[in-house]
């Protein structure tokens, strides 16, 4: 068959007249339709499926077998419920046990319970308020099962809350409704059922549930892996301190430096970054439908419910907004996630860095019997966990940047498009916590080959100009920078033209002798020295220990 002519069966599915119509959307060139079951030739072809072609054979010449790409039907669709394989996203298919720590905090499953628990504190504090004599102090017995049905909260509990939310098509009213019917067998909580969801709108409970889930998420998950990462690249500092390595400004040599001391500059950035993310306030409220307190004041006028809703925030381990809409205004997210940003660029630096020295041969990886790096070329062993790092934290900081920049911006006294927006918390986390286990995982497999860094540093003895020039300038050398620079640029440069040079030098004995001894491995400043003492600079700054 001519290159340029792909031979098509047209599936009996289809009619004729399907195809033909499709044909110039799919990209069809000099086609020719024929009939049901026959072969059509397309010479000039080109395909870029924009229409509806569903079923057809592609065959390269006439002796291959033909290969039927079909859509699904309606019944095997249904067969794909969700599953590690079928999932729509990577965090909850292919890397699901990687992050499957968030999922107790910042899946549906954890926004409902969050939900669950701001309803039940509420009518529990609601019973510790004089002036509300229609909710009596409750019992010991009663404390416990109401607290109960926070602690007990099960999958199978939230899932009764989806089956009533598809009679209500209203998620917060859904909840208010399971914890009437879970509180019908207990006589003393029976008689205060209306006091559930009592002078609330549904963001009163959404925006103390999405404070929660946040909370418990950076808590329990994302700052211990933070500092196991931070962990991790102060040992790299400590470990690498004395191993002299060639800086490289713009690509270029550039004066010696250690590995250590590279490594500590970012677990000192890291470290700065992860306690920026720590100090942001987690803020709450609970004002009613906008802001104002109405609908309490109506019913109890005499109760300071500004004071109320602050102690019931403040309870629940967050901080108090009290100028609000219907909304809590989420500018305390943005600055949150623009600081896990912040974060997680240092640490795409880290990752492009060791990228970097990986090609360059000064770390080694750690092989692991069975594995391959590369389906073709058998010799290669790939730098991928620093790779899905990098790829992972662009993900992490796309959607954590849209959530910082939506979030903020609500027409009026509200409007409904934080909604769908919050629902992503666990994207933007989630592609973090993927990146930070990446990374670390990366870390455990380097290994440094001092072959290799002493290598380049004899190979640029050139670096040595800087110092040499730089005491010429002590002793009144005339013109020391132009001296060196017409010894080094464009030349090479060895350790015995360095030394003829020196020797020719009007300088002082002593400090002839310094120069003398130099050499590129030597000519690390306090490198070592900072690359040591990193652990303590953290403790100092942030005011918390590497662990």
């Amino acid at each position: 068959m001519d290159s340029g002519v792909v031979g098509f069966r047209i599936s009996s599915s289809l009619e004729p007249s399907i195809i033909k119509a499709a044909g110039p959307r799919c990209g069809l060139r000099g086609a020719s339709i024929l009939s049901r079951g026959s072969t059509a030739s397309f010479p000039n072809f080109k395909l870029g499926f924009g229409g509806n072609v569903s079923c057809c054979a592609v065959t390269k010449d006439a002796g291959m077998p033909s290969v039927e790409v079909t859509k699904m039907n309606a019944d095997q669709l249904d067969e794909l419920d969700l599953s590690g394989l079928t999932a729509l996203t990577p965090l909850d298919g292919r890397y699901g046990q990687k992050v499957k720590d968030l999922r107790l905090f910042l899946s549906e499953f954890g926004l409902i319970r969050f939900r669950v628990l701001v309803e039940v504190k509420w009518l529990l504090m609601l019973s510790k308020i004089p002036q509300l004599t229609e909710v009596p102090s409750f019992s010991e017995d009663a404390r416990l099962f109401l607290e109960g049905l926070v602690n007990n909260f099960s999958v199978a509990d939230a899932e009764e809350v989806k089956r009533i939310e598809k009679g209500t098509n209203h998620d917060v009213k859904a909840v208010e409704y399971f914890l009437k019917e879970k509180c019908q067998s207990h006589s003393e909580v029976t008689k205060v059922l209306e006091f559930f969801h009592f002078a609330c709108t549904s963001e009163d409970i959404n925006n103390l549930a999405h404070a929660l889930m946040l909370k418990g998420a950076l808590n329990s998950v994302l700052f211990p892996v933070m500092d196991e990462v931070i962990a991790a690249i102060c040992k790299m500092a400590k470990d690498y301190a004395h191993i002299p390595m060639l800086s490289r400004t713009h690509g270029q040599p550039a004066s010696p430096t250690t590995l250590g001391k590279e490594m500590a500059i970012f677990a000192f950035r890291l470290s700065r970054q992860r306690q920026l993310v720590s100090t942001v306030g987690i803020l709450g409220k609970f004002a009613g439908a906008v802001g104002n307190y109405n609908a309490h004041l109506v019913a109890y006028p005499d109760v300071n419910w500004p004071k109320v809703a602050e102690e019931f925030i403040e309870s629940l381990g967050l901080k108090f907004n009290p100028y609000v809409t219907q909304i809590e205004p989420h500018d305390y997210m943005a600055e949150l996630f623009h600081a896990i940003i912040r974060f997680n660029n240092v640490l795409m630096d880290f990752d492009k860095d060791i990228w970097g020295y990986i090609s360059l041969g000064y770390f080694k990886q750690i092989t692991k019997a069975g594995e391959i790096g590369s389906s073709t070329m058998p010799h290669k062993v790939n730098p991928i966990d620093f790779e899905n790092s990098e790829g992972n934290l662009g993900m992490a900081n796309a959607t954590l940047d849209h959530l910082s920049v939506k979030l903020p911006i609500s027409r009026w006294q509200r409007d409904l498009t934080d909604s769908t927006v919050l629902r992503n918390m666990g994207v933007g986390l989630g592609y973090s916590l993927l990146a930070y286990k990446s990374a670390l995982q990366g870390i455990g497999k380097l290994q440094v080959n001092e072959a290799s860094l002493n290598e380049d540093l004899e190979q640029t003895w050139e670096v040595l100009a800087e110092p040499i020039q730089t005491v010429m300038r002590r002793y009144a050398v005339p013109q020391p920078y132009e001296k060196l620079k017409e010894l080094t640029r464009g030349r090479a440069v060895t350790q015995e033209s360095l030394r003829a040079f020196i020797q020719g030098l009007e300088l002082p004995e002593e400090a002839k002798a310094n120069l003398l001894k130099l050499t590129p491995q030597a000519y690390i400043g306090a490198a070592k020295e900072l690359a040591t003492a990193v652990e303590t600079c953290i403790h100092l700054v942030n005011g918390f220990e590497v662990v």
